[in-house]
């Protein structure tokens, strides 16, 4: 939020600290010396803050070579160049008199009752007859002035007066009240007052034409203000010198620099040129303002300027206009430097400020709060700082303005100990702080995260018996918020609530922190308080920043449920609510409705902008609808929105996505033919459309553009022409973008995992153990994909025990759910660890067949096998307990499990278990118990097993054979193994020549066939 001051040369009090405008500094040549007469330097002794700016290389001194009398040439008994000298031709420049006091006048007689009647008591009537019948003019005007802040009781008052017989109208009155409807903006009375007064033939003076000047201006009305002085003009009346510092006043406070200065030395030189201001192009700052639409030609049609005086003889108006003169009015000067201060002319400011020392006009606060911050704007804080310090030597004494003016100075310059300090120069000097000193301390110790300090100010104000601004409060809310101080910002909302209004602006903004944020919730709470009935109603804008909030939060139901139910509220949408509802719901790819919103958004008037276009256009591509995009495009040029570089990027990533590369190509001949600027996002998806087609040179050729490009190539390019490479074999080149990649810190998950593909598929087993290992060291193992990635690399080179340990950090550790690649890269480990083909099989087919607990069975297998066998037994406990009926699959695992842990025991539990439970053992069953019976040596189980398939009670099979050998070997008899060994090649023989007897059966000729 920006704070920000008077700029006013009346009242620098909010405006004066606006930030708007950054000039470079100017040559020292640009600011002339002021005198050529006595000079003395100026100490700096007198600093608000020891920390001092840091003074640059350079100096650019504002002020050149002042000469101070020799009683004010040492500050603090010392000289001290500060690189600022102000010159004064006179010592009569700076009255050593204090200011005249602003103090209201205090009346005497009958008027304090008087006006205290008026402005309490309901019955005006009864006031006005008892007290207010005979009154002098002069009272008439007390009267009239102390109630134009209360229109109504005025113009009752003023009616009054006129209907009294002995009352004759002036001017005076009608000014008053005329000042009075124009600050109000209440118009057509303003303009009914205007032709009563033609009618009683009081004319228009100069005050009155630099009233109106000044009330229109302030309104907004910059256009209607400035026709003013064309009326004055036209009734041959020629502008004095206040109505021509108004003017300048409001042309300046309009960012008419070079027009308030054109009117100014027109003044000058004896004439007033409105032809040059062209009036029609001036655009007005309150464009909803019925009057701001008047026309130039209807608004001098009107009565305001077919009446309201008579002109001049011609003889006087040329004697008045041909006159050159010179301003002589202190708030002259002022608006002056003011106005060259506020547009870079620093020169001019200067010349200004020397011209008002030579020409004795007598300088007052204002004029040294405008040369203080025209200063300190500018980056001249040490200048700045000197003329406070003159200031104070000539008896002129700051007030709250001058010291807000340098906090904020201070504040912007990064010195907080000065702007601190500053602030607390304020109560030591006698003054008090107000609404801008409060708001600009608090705003820079907000935006430098300082808590403790914000808290300290906002102590100090509640101890005052004051409350801290309103706009202040988003500030603070932000500040607690970021520090994750939540509770602190509620409660401060909610305390700032009781008893006071807050904006629908203010609100919006509250609500705006909380949905940046995500809270959402906290957002919703404030939306949906109760207000009181003297609150309005919401506001537009707290409606789009609720659709915000929802949206950041993805609730997107929500967003369009609001957006449903404000119209029923009275709030009808905006362009923006329409902009932003669209552009949110694209967002998540809920496209019926974005484009039920968008035709809906068309038939209420408003026009889609290119963002809203670009959001539902990246939606369709996303989702493949490419057809629909491609229509939304050509709506977009008919409805004559210009597509920029993210609608084309959309559209050409999205064609090269479902491979019609064509139509890509298409609209990237046609995003150069409209001038579009190629960005890096449109090149990669043309890098991704040439890998697609295999135009590996014309791939290359635009890597090799987007490189020289600012900031090089990014790595989603750079990713897929290592993809490409890899593709192809082309492993020097893959190398050389990956080496890059690494040595910048850009290689990603995508860049590891092509080259950990590239060097498997080309036998590079140890270069891609080399990457996998170098992944993990980065920290690049995030998701379930980038493990198994590292996990096949170590599977296909054997390292089973390096791939059980991440299957354990990725499941047990980082709870990381499996995914149907890494049960693939399980499978492959249980293989390779030994498990027999049979019971890897029928843990697959439990696997795809999705059986309760055969991915938990898969697991524990796994972690047996490389050796992490307490992980093993928790899991075996796990599917033991588990409530459902278990198959066969699950006990052969336990059993499995139970005896390569050498627990038989628990091993032969299972095997009975799984009897009791009806389930029959298979051949996967025997060959585990085999495992069981072998590391315990029991003999007669290998037998006896081995006998049940001697027998034919089990199918003979090669891995229940090996198991047996295996168990024998184990139980230290070689004899049997060799025997079992012996047999089973025996039983292969036999096989072997009985299927060469059945091959030799078929290739016989059948009889009775030549």
């Amino acid at each position: 939020m920006l704070i920000s001051s008077c700029s006013c040369s009346r009242d620098l009090g909010a405006e004066s600290l606006q930030r708007n405008f950054h000039p470079p500094l100017l040559r020292e040549s640009h600011f002339p010396s002021f005198s050529r007469r006595r000079c003395a330097w100026v100490s700096s002794g007198a600093n608000l803050s020891e920390q001092r700016i840091p003074r640059k290389k350079h100096s650019f001194p504002l002020l050149e070579q002042a000469a101070l009398p020799e009683s004010c040439s040492r500050l603090n008994g010392a000289r001290v160049f500060v690189g600022s000298k102000v010159r004064c031709c006179s010592r009569t420049v700076f009255p050593n008199r204090p200011p005249v006091n602003g103090r209201k006048k205090k009346f005497g007689g009958i008027l304090p009752s008087i006006l205290r009647s008026l402005k309490s008591d309901d019955d005006v009537e009864n006031t006005l007859t008892s007290l207010c019948e005979n009154l002098t003019p002069k009272e008439q005007t007390v009267v009239l002035k102390e109630l134009s802040s209360s229109g109504k009781r005025l113009i009752q008052v003023w009616e009054f007066f006129k209907s009294q017989k002995d009352y004759a109208p002036n001017v005076i009155h009608y000014n008053i009240v005329l000042r009075a409807l124009g600050r109000s903006q209440r118009w057509d009375d303003l303009r009914i007052c205007w032709v009563d007064m033609a009618k009683n033939g009081v004319l228009p003076t100069n005050n009155t034409y630099s009233m109106l000047v000044d009330v229109y201006g302030k309104a907004g009305l910059m256009k209607e203000a400035i026709l003013w002085i064309k009326h004055m003009k036209i009734r041959g009346m020629f502008p004095d010198e206040v109505t021509m510092n108004t003017v300048v006043k409001v042309l300046k406070d309009s960012g008419e620099f070079d027009r308030a200065d054109r009117f100014y030395k027109d003044w000058c030189a004896g004439r007033v040129e409105l032809d040059g201001l062209e009036l029609d192009l001036i655009v007005d700052s309150v464009n909803d303002s019925d009057l701001a639409e008047i026309s130039y030609k209807h608004f001098l049609s009107t009565e305001l300027f077919k009446i309201g005086g008579r002109a001049k003889s011609s003889s006087l108006l040329e004697m008045d206009a041909c006159l050159p003169r010179r301003p002589q009015r202190t708030s002259t000067y002022n608006t002056l430097i003011d106005l060259y201060g506020k547009a870079g002319r620093l020169e001019e400011a200067a010349n200004t400020f020397a011209d008002m020392l030579r020409s004795g006009i007598p300088m007052d606060t204002v004029t040294f709060n405008t040369m203080i911050f025209t200063c300190g704007s500018h980056g001249r804080i040490s200048e700045a700082e000197t003329l406070l310090r003159e200031m104070e030597v000539r008896g002129i004494s700051p007030d709250t303005k001058t010291y807000n003016i340098l906090l904020s100075l201070y504040a912007d310059s990064g010195n907080m100990d000065a702007a601190l300090n500053c602030y607390r120069q304020i109560r030591k000097a006698g003054l008090f702080p107000d609404v801008v000193t409060h708001r600009a301390v608090i705003y820079a110790l907000c935006e430098r995260n300082m808590v403790k300090e914000v808290d300290a100010v906002i102590e100090e104000v509640q101890k005052f018996g004051c409350q801290i601004d309103e706009h202040s409060l988003p500030v603070i809310v932000k500040v607690y918020v970021d520090g994750k101080l939540l509770i602190k910002a509620k409660s401060l909302v909610e305390s700032f609530q009781k008893g006071r209004i807050i904006s629908s602006k203010t609100r919006a903004a509250i609500m705006d922190v909380y949905a940046e944020k995500g809270l959402w919730a906290e957002a919703e709470s404030l939306f949906l308080a109760k207000r009181d009935s003297a609150e309005p109603q919401k506001d537009v804008l707290e409606y789009n920043v609720m659709m915000k909030a929802y949206g950041k939060a993805k609730f997107y139901e929500k967003a369009l449920s609001l957006f449903r139910a404000m119209k029923d509220q009275g709030t009808w949408p905006d362009e923006c609510t329409y902009n932003s509802i669209i552009q949110m719901i694209a967002g998540g790819d809920l496209m019926e409705q974005a484009r039920d919103l968008l035709a809906e958004m068309q038939r209420a008037g408003f026009k889609p902008n290119c963002l809203t276009y670009s959001a539902s256009i990246g939606s369709y591509a996303r989702l493949g609808l490419l057809s629909d995009a491609a229509d939304l495009y050509r709506e977009m040029e008919k409805q004559g929105v210009k597509p920029n570089e993210v609608v084309y990027g959309s559209l050409i990533n999205g064609f090269v996505g479902i491979g019609r590369v064509k139509e890509a190509f298409r609209y990237f001949r046609r995003m150069e033919e409209n001038g579009v600027r190629v960005n890096k996002i449109v090149l990669t998806s043309l890098i991704k459309a040439y890998a697609k087609m295999g135009y590996i040179e014309r791939a290359r050729s635009i890597y090799e553009r987007m490189k020289s490009m600012e900031g090089g190539c990014d790595i989603v390019a750079s990713n897929i022409m290592l993809g490409l490479y890899a593709n192809l074999g082309m492993v020097s080149e893959a190398k050389g973008i990956f080496e890059t990649l690494q040595s910048t810190g850009e290689a990603d998950g995508i860049s590891f995992a092509a080259m950990m593909r590239l060097y498997r598929s080309m036998g590079m087993l140890d270069e891609a153990v080399k990457v996998a290992e170098d992944m993990k060291e980065v920290g690049l193992l995030r998701d379930c994909n980038s493990y198994n990635k590292v996990m096949a690399c170590y599977a296909t080179k054997g390292l089973i025990r390096k791939c059980g340990e991440l299957v354990h950090e990725m499941i047990v550790v980082r709870k990381i759910l499996p995914d149907s690649g890494t049960f693939k890269v399980m499978f492959v480990v249980l293989k390779k660890g030994g498990m027999s083909i049979e019971a890897v099989s029928q843990l697959q087919s439990c696997y795809h067949r999705g059986k309760p607990y055969a991915r938990q069975a898969i697991i524990s297998c796994v972690f047996c096998i490389v050796g992490l066998h307490s992980f093993a037994q928790e899991s075996c406990k796990t599917l033991l307990k588990a409530k459902v009926a278990l198959d066969s699959s699950i006990y052969n695992t336990c059993i499995y499990i139970y005896g390569a842990m050498g627990e038989t025991d628990q091993a032969l539990h299972m095997f009975v278990k799984m009897q009791d439970e009806g389930l029959r053992p298979d051949i996967v069953t025997y060959i585990n118990l085999l495992v069981s019976y072998g590391r315990a040596g029991m003999i007669e189980g290998v037998r006896r097993i081995h006998n049940m398939v001697n027998r034919g009670d089990l199918e003979s099979n090669e891995s229940l054979l090996k198991s047996v050998i295996e168990a024998y070997e184990q139980s230290n008899r070689h004899d049997l193994a060799e025997l079992v060994s012996r047999e089973m090649r025996l039983q292969l023989d036999s096989q072997v020549y009985a299927e060469s007897e059945t091959e030799n059966d078929t290739d016989e000729t059948v009889p009775g066939t030549v």
